[in-house]
């Protein structure tokens, strides 16, 4: 083909298929590096009930792959039949994964292998037309935001592991001590919330809708190890006034006294992270806290967690053009100076850094670093539709989930933007989960 038979559709999907590429690539490099930098025996030990062995992801992840990509998109006869079940997460519950009979790390790894090369050629003939699901690449971009969420699942094993440190990366750049304001005032109204033009979105993030937000101050940076330790020290896990009813329960039958990882030695307070012992920093934002101990501090510092509404607003909303943004800082796709993203770091950056990431009112932080609690319940948009199966959003909604914003260090930026939705239980400290704290006000 000349330059002159070139047309606009062309370039299209040469986009979307290098795009498709990219993503797939950049997750399966990650998987790989999570399985590969320990040994056989510990891919198939469970450091936790709360998570699978790792061989049991790595497999997962290429049978997914091979139902959406493989059968569903490219028409092709099933590989391993025989493994649906295995790998199937609402047909056996992480406790029980250890006893079945998985494949092996080396067949784990060859079956996964062996899809990606097959998807590789669906991949080249797709013309990303012809059904929703099609449509944009998006099972492609469905399935690389799959892969590296099991991804940020297995970075958790291995903050879990005791053995020795398997991992490394750079620390973030050092910045100056953050002198901005404590807080914002985002001004009320209505917003645009969710998104029905982002074409790899998950169901749980559509459709777009308009919602009204009264003003509201909000945390300029996520709280941090420093404010906690206030907390801490101010008896705030001995006193039930700043607690639930179900939280206070919480934290007397598990004897909590601080986030998960935290000791205190000779006087000091060491962390455990990725193998490695630490003197606590007290400029990162605190990681590994339940929904019940967000909670308790903002109820201690007489704020509160911000609502998911409130925080979308904070993260998208432009007062001058009034309009939503895909992130804090634009349209753009993510970059290194924008947030902290990837795993390319092992932890968060401190507070007040990525100020090119900022939102036009001057929130910082608000993607990358840790996933931030929000006091709000995970349910649907209104005109909510599942796709492209209910299992992926549907059958978790109600008051037993706590719904997560902007994602941590350990989240790729396929599978994070401004309108992406976490959610989990609000017992649960093993995630990358932090917080930022909010109070009404007026204009």
């Amino acid at each position: 083909m000349t330059d002159a038979d070139t047309t606009v559709d062309d370039i299209d999907i040469e986009a979307l298929r290098e795009r498709a590429l990219t993503t797939l690539t950049t997750a399966r490099d990650r998987t790989t590096l999570l399985t590969s930098c320990v040994d056989e025996p510990e891919l198939t030990a469970q450091v936790s009930p709360l998570m699978s062995p790792l061989v049991w992801d790595l497999a997962h992840i290429g049978n997914q792959e091979e139902l959406w990509l493989l059968r569903a998109v490219g028409g092709r006869d099933a590989m391993r039949p025989e493994i649906d079940g295995l790998y199937d997460a609402f047909e056996h519950p992480r406790s029980e994964r250890p006893s079945l009979p998985l494949l092996p790390p080396a067949e784990a790894r060859q079956y996964a292998a062996e899809v990606r090369g097959r998807v590789t050629d669906v991949l080249a003939d797709s013309a990303f037309r012809g059904s929703r699901l099609t449509e944009a690449g998006f099972a492609f971009g469905m399935v690389a935001q799959h892969e590296q969420q099991h991804d940020e699942t297995m970075l958790i094993t291995h903050q879990l592991r005791t053995g020795p440190q398997a991992l490394t990366a750079p620390d973030p750049e050092p910045v100056p001590l953050f002198t901005g304001p404590s807080e914002v005032l985002v001004p009320g109204g209505p917003f645009t919330m969710g998104t029905s033009t982002e074409p790899w979105a998950l169901d749980n993030e559509k459709p777009a809708h308009r919602r009204e937000v009264a003003p509201f101050y909000i945390d300029t940076t996520p709280v941090t190890n420093g404010a906690y330790l206030a907390f801490i020290e101010d008896g705030g896990y001995d006193d039930p006034r700043w607690w639930t009813k179900e939280g206070w329960a919480h934290v007397r039958r598990n004897s909590l006294v601080a986030p998960l990882f935290w000791r205190r030695e000779a006087g000091q307070w060491l962390r455990r992270r990725f193998g490695v012992t630490e003197a606590v920093p007290l400029d990162e934002p605190v990681v590994h806290v339940c929904w019940y101990e967000a909670d308790a501090y903002a109820r201690w510092a007489g704020r509160r967690l911000p609502t998911e509404a409130e925080w979308e607003k904070a993260a998208r909303h432009d007062p001058t053009s009034d309009r939503s943004m895909r992130y804090p800082w634009g349209d753009a796709d993510p970059a290194p100076e924008h947030a902290n993203l990837g795993q390319r770091h092992l932890r968060p950056a401190p507070a007040g850094s990525y100020p090119a990431g900022e939102s036009p009112l001057g929130v910082r932080q608000l993607i990358g670093d840790v996933w931030e609690w929000t006091s709000s319940d995970f349910l649907p948009y209104p005109g909510f539709r599942a796709f492209p199966y209910k299992e992926y959003s549907e059958v978790f909604f109600g008051p037993e989930y706590k719904v997560l914003r902007g994602g941590s260090f350990a989240v790729d930026e396929v599978a994070c933007r401004g309108t992406f939705r976490n959610w989990d239980y609000p017992i649960r400290r093993q995630i990358f989960s932090g917080f930022r704290t909010a109070r009404s006000g007026a204009v």
